[in-house]
């Protein structure tokens, strides 16, 4: 069974951050240098308090107009912040993001930023999971195992 951890050694544990307080402009400028969907908000020690995503600050720019840019992540971010173990399934990732409707999840390791998953990380990872129980299931079938 795959874990998030495998998803990371897969894409790499890189995690964009900003501080608390940072403009929500530099937030974009990250994510569009880094072609990414999101960021982490992370407070003074370095503990993750929040995540701003494309879809954050789309709603907020329709509600307070481009001057947006110029004030802080603190007034776009998510703050409900769910921090995962690496040792989770996939499956237990899917559902974590399901059930809150996250499409990131921060990955910690003790008590620390470790990664990022993205919901289009987890359906790649059980696409994969499935395609190979397909073939170990049509070699088995055939005899060939």
């Amino acid at each position: 069974m795959e874990t998030v951890a495998d998803i990371l050694k897969e894409k790499g544990s890189d995690v964009w951050t900003v501080a608390q307080g940072a403009s929500v402009g530099d937030a974009v400028e990250i994510m569009a240098e880094k072609n990414i969907g999101a960021v982490v908000v992370i407070d003074a020690d370095g503990e993750p308090v929040g995540i701003v995503s494309e879809r954050d600050v789309t709603r907020a720019l329709l509600r307070k107009g481009a001057h947006l840019l110029d004030g802080t992540v603190d007034e776009v971010m998510s703050p409900q912040v769910k921090c995962v173990r690496e040792g989770l399934s996939i499956e237990e990732a899917m559902a974590v993001m399901t059930h809150n409707r996250f499409r990131h999840l921060p990955v910690c390791r003790e008590g620390k930023l470790a990664g990022l998953v993205s919901i289009g990380d987890v359906v790649k990872a059980e696409i994969h999971e499935r395609e190979f129980v397909i073939d170990q299931l049509e070699h088995y079938i055939s005899g060939s195992l």
